[in-house]
């Protein structure tokens, strides 16, 4: 028997920069995962990520399971908050921004 689908966000490393990226409801890529377009259905998560395969601008694309939260979707496996945050021992880049949300 499959498993029931969860929600997913189509999640990818930003081609030039190395960044983590998150496809948004717009198609468009953006760098933070509450922007990110949470799928609810498998066919239309595996048809977004078909659509940006060989866009120029992300490499490794796949579907990660992210969970509905207050604002926005939120990771639910720890290798995507790692993705996420970015390994640090110490507050600076995005670990910096993210404690002044």
């Amino acid at each position: 028997m499959p498993r029931p689908f969860t929600p997913k966000a189509v999640t990818a490393n930003a081609l030039l920069e190395g960044d983590v990226i998150y496809l948004d409801h717009a198609g468009q890529w953006v760098r933070d995962l509450r922007l990110a377009q949470a799928f609810t259905e498998a066919e239309a998560a595996e048809a977004a990520l078909s659509e940006i395969a060989g866009d120029g601008m992300a490499v490794g694309a796949y579907l990660t399971d992210v969970k509905l939260g207050e604002h926005g979707p939120e990771p639910t496996h720890f290798r995507e908050e790692f993705r996420r945050t970015g390994p640090s021992n110490y507050f600076h880049g995005k670990q910096e921004a993210e404690a002044h949300v």
